[in-house]
Parts: C-alpha cells; sequence; structure tokens
C-alpha cells in the first residue's frame, strides 16, 4: 500500500508499520467460536487440584514459564524435535515441570468440541487463573486469543528464568525486562504460597545460608542431605502450602523462606516494607496477585496470523 500525504493514509501506515492493527486479546474471544472452553477448563482443572492440591501450583508454574521465555506462546508445551531443542530440560525446568497430563486431556477434550479452536497458550492462562482459584486466591479475567508457537528455545528458557538461588538484584533484573516494577515481583513470588521445591534447590540455603532459622535448617536437613536424595519434596509455604493465601510472606519474617530467592525478599533489602505489609493485608497481596497475573498473561502474545493452533501441545502441526 502506498503511504498518501492525507491523515488517514498516513495513521493506517503507521498502525501496520507498528503493529497497531494486529489482533488484540479480548475476554470474550470464544463465546461463539467455542463457548464451552473455559467451562471445560474450569472442570479439568477443579478436578485435578481436587484430586492433588499440588497440581494447581504445577500448572500455575507452568504458565509462568512460558511467558517469561518469549511471552505466553505454549512454547513450553514443545517436546524437541529436528529443529528445536526446547525448553522442557532448561535448568529451571528439568525434571521439576508437571501438568502436562492435565493440559493434554483439557485439549483433547476442546478438539472434541472445537477442533482447531482453542490454542495450548490459552489453556495455560485459564488453568494458571483457575488452579489459584481452587486453592483459595481471588479470580481475575483472563484476556484470550493468543496462538501457539512454532519453535522453543532451550537458551531462551535458561537466560529468562529465575533460579532458586537468584539475588534480590537478579529477581529484579529479570522480572524488569519483562516489564515488570520490583513491586510486582515480590507479588508475583507469592505464587510460592501453593507447591513444593525439590532438595536440590533448596540444599545449599539449608545447610549454607546465615539467614535461615535454624529450626527450620534442621527440620529440611532430615529429608535433603548433602549428597543424594536431590528429588525429595518440601513445602515452599511451610505453614499452610495447599491454600493460596500470605503465610509466604509470614514465613520470610521469621528466615523460613524454602529458596535463597525467596528470603531475598526480607533480608534488610528494598523490599522488606512489603512483603510486611502483605503479612498484615491477605486482600491487597490477593488483589495485586491478580492484577499482575493479568499482566504477565499479556507477555508478547501471538496473536491474527502469527504462530497457529496446535491440534497437539507438544508438537507443531
Amino acid at each position: 500500500m502506498a503511504c498518501s500525504s492525507s491523515a488517514t493514509m498516513i495513521w493506517l501506515c503507521l498502525s501496520m508499520l507498528l503493529g497497531l492493527g494486529s489482533a488484540q486479546l479480548s475476554s470474550s474471544f470464544y463465546s461463539t467460536s467455542c463457548p464451552s472452553a473455559l467451562s471445560t477448563i474450569n472442570s479439568a482443572v477443579t478436578s485435578a487440584v481436587n484430586q492433588e492440591n499440588r497440581m494447581g501450583a504445577s500448572l500455575l508454574r507452568l504458565h509462568f514459564h512460558d511467558c517469561f521465555v518469549n511471552g505466553c506462546d505454549a512454547s513450553i508445551l514443545l517436546a524437541d524435535n529436528g529443529s528445536f531443542v526446547g525448553e522442557q530440560n532448561a535448568f529451571s525446568n528439568s525434571g521439576s515441570l508437571r501438568g502436562f497430563n492435565i493440559v493434554d486431556n483439557i485439549k483433547t477434550q476442546l478438539e472434541s468440541s472445537c477442533p482447531g479452536v482453542v490454542s495450548c497458550a490459552d489453556i495455560l492462562a485459564v488453568a494458571a487463573r483457575d488452579s489459584v482459584v481452587a486453592l483459595g486466591g481471588d479470580s481475575w479475567t483472563v484476556q484470550l486469543g493468543r496462538r501457539d508457537s512454532t519453535n522453543a528455545s532451550l537458551a531462551a528458557a535458561d537466560n529468562n528464568l529465575p533460579l532458586g538461588n537468584a539475588s534480590l538484584s537478579r529477581l529484579q533484573s529479570l522480572f524488569s525486562n519483562k516489564g515488570f516494577t520490583t513491586a510486582e515481583m515480590v507479588t508475583l513470588s507469592g505464587a510460592h504460597t501453593i507447591g513444593q521445591a525439590r532438595c536440590a534447590a533448596f540444599r545449599n540455603r539449608i545447610y549454607n545460608d546465615a539467614n535461615i532459622n535454624a529450626t527450620y535448617a534442621t527440620s529440611l536437613q532430615a529429608n535433603c542431605p548433602t549428597s543424594g536424595g536431590s528429588s525429595n519434596l518440601a513445602p515452599l509455604d511451610r505453614s499452610t502450602p495447599t491454600s493460596f493465601d500470605n503465610s509466604y510472606y509470614t514465613n520470610l519474617l521469621t528466615q523460613e523462606g524454602l529458596l535463597h530467592s525467596d528470603q531475598e525478599l526480607f533480608n534488610g533489602g528494598s523490599t522488606d516494607s512489603q512483603v510486611t505489609s502483605y503479612t498484615t493485608d491477605q486482600a491487597t497481596f490477593l488483589s495485586d496477585f491478580a492484577s499482575a497475573m493479568v499482566k504477565m498473561g499479556n507477555l508478547s502474545p501471538l496473536t491474527g496470523s502469527s504462530g497457529q493452533i496446535r491440534t497437539d501441545c507438544t508438537r507443531t502441526n
């Protein structure tokens, strides 16, 4: 299209160049094309979490680890193939990702009722919300219309996902790179109020960190020896590990954060005051978390004609 001097044509040209004319996410995206989409996902997630509370944390983590690597595009679900080495064996993901079977079950149901319509990326986004709600957290309106990527990147996952030994400055940097403020980083870290971590992720902390409650460290050492037992689990929130509440922050005040990166949020630094405020105001934490999740779900989605709607979430069409 040639750009004329008229104001309208100039605006259209700029829109094309800047991508302003691309499709946008919408909460009603499937209202006509697949009206049963949200209820199908909710039913499957609620059932899975009722059978195993930990699954709620696993599904929430899948969405987070998806969005932080090249956007919310379901790249985390892609198995390695001849074209790329995917994200599942990245350092932060290897041996710890769960919930693929739940996502596959949901996808199978949706392909039966609405073939080729609901993306795997949207399934992850809705499943994360429904998981939080199933465990007592606030709900939020999930924007929909994401499409699925056709590639994945091990290197991008290693470069963008935080590790359990991350410092406060490293956490701030990783989240800032995705457009999040330090306050939003502290809020999203509250996802660790549910779920479990492997001994390998917290071994160094319980034997070497100075800012850890001695009794708490000793209790963890019983199931996490200095060598061996790397897959043994401990709850990220020792108080209420299956309830989405503010106990994660309360634990930090007594130096009972499981991961080094958790305790970094309350360690004499700039985020101490926010952690303290959340311990006395659960409602604000839950509301802030819901808002931050909406923002995270908007990280670089593929829309319009970009990507594809995968028939099988583990491979491209």
